[in-house]
């Protein structure tokens, strides 16, 4: 972004008087720290960013208060970064429950490619995000071999309502444009950030999570990581590293009569070469990584997942391109690593979350920690916290 274009935007953000947060760096508390024991070898930042080139960007808009409060935002995962506009990737998806909305998945199917960025926020916004995907896409790419800036962006959305007025509307294009532009590789921030600062599971406040693995494959090393928006399941089936501490939990419940009526968006990236039916084999192994958290996909659940390669960094849709790509047998080890990413992330994002109290006086709790910790180690789970990373 150009440093007047930058300074446009800024004053902007001020008169609409939402605070912005682009958070550079985590520096949250992860369910690692806490000692939380997960499978797999993660990467350095334990983070869909350790996927070379891919990077993530936010917009939190917390303002407001009662009827007017404002608890929402954009998340954006750019695949290949700011080259993602020019160079599509390999992609494949899934739906395991579809009361929920992921835009321009029909030419994913159709094609195979994700072309642009991917990008979540909340049920209501997901209009004025698709439509200022596709300006971000007119002003940095150029137009398509027939001469046209064509574009079905692909936008998900997670049902924030309880904590957001998501019907005053609050997600606007520049809101868009600053998560795309303000996106960045290494250590990102998680809970309430970007699309999930709103978001609930399990009825305790959550909202943006990721992990990552790093898997062998005969002999050569590829990384996969994933990005998710957890606002799906019910208290008393949560699990934590095997545990039903769901059902010893059962404190500030939100409802008495509790439904599995959320969603969860889950994003998978990986440097392994992949081939779109590959991929869409990846995205529905999410599934397994989703119930072992103690999901069941409620029928008024949204449990939508996309996964995409950046290997084949010449493959294109208009000329003869060489590719590569592992063989079906060879998958094993990265089915097992999207299983366990997820898992981990859809907890990070529940240890990093605070409590919040939004829409109409609406609170959700932060799980207790300390309570969480006595728990895992009631039942001999816990890590050495010397170990603990």
């Amino acid at each position: 972004m150009h440093l007047l274009e930058r300074a446009c935007w800024t004053a902007v953000f001020a008169a609409l008087g939402c605070a912005i947060n682009s958070t550079s760096f985590a520096d949250g508390l992860r369910a690692r720290g806490l000692g939380i024991p997960f499978d797999g070898a993660p990467g350095r930042f334990d983070a869909i960013t350790d996927v070379e080139g891919v990077t993530v960007g936010y917009t939190t808009l917390i303002e407001g208060e009662g009827k007017r409060a404002v608890r929402t935002g954009v998340t954006a995962i750019l695949p290949r970064g700011q080259s993602t506009a020019d160079k599509p990737v390999f992609a494949g998806v899934f739906s395991l429950n579809g009361n929920g909305e992921m835009t321009g998945t029909h030419w994913v199917e159709e094609s195979g490619f994700l072309e642009g960025p991917v990008l979540i926020t909340n049920t209501h916004s997901v209009g004025v995000v698709r439509d200022a995907a596709i300006e971000w896409r007119v002003r940095h790419g150029p137009p398509d071999a027939s001469g046209y800036w064509w574009s079905l962006p692909v936008v998900a959305e997670t049902w924030d309502g309880e904590l957001n007025d998501i019907n005053g509307f609050h997600v606007k294009p520049e809101h868009v444009f600053a998560a795309i532009e303000n996106a960045h590789g290494g250590a990102i921030a998680e809970g309430n950030v970007g699309g999930g600062t709103g978001m609930i599971c399990h009825e305790y406040k959550c909202g943006t999570g990721t992990s990552s693995r790093v898997v062998k494959i005969d002999g050569r090393e590829y990384g996969l990581g994933v990005l998710v928006q957890a606002n799906y399941g019910v208290r008393s089936e949560l699990r934590v590293a095997g545990v039903p501490v769901g059902k010893m939990l059962q404190d500030a419940l939100l409802r008495s009569d509790p439904k599995d009526t959320g969603s969860i968006i889950i994003v998978i990236a990986t440097d392994a070469p992949l081939l779109p039916h590959q991929l869409k084999r990846l995205a529905r192994r999410a599934s397994l990584g989703l119930a072992r958290n103690g999901s069941y996909a409620g029928n008024g659940s949204g449990d939508i997942f996309i996964a995409f390669s950046t290997a084949n960094d010449a493959a294109n849709q208009v000329a003869m391109a060489s590719l590569s790509a592992l063989g079906n047998g060879q998958l094993d080890p990265l089915f097992l690593a999207t299983a366990q990413a997820v898992e981990e992330s859809i907890i990070n994002s529940m240890i990093a979350a605070e409590p919040m109290t939004g829409y109409e006086g609406h609170k959700a709790a932060a799980i207790d920690h300390q309570v969480l910790v006595k728990l895992l180690r009631e039942r001999k789970v816990m890590l050495d916290k010397k170990t603990a990373r």
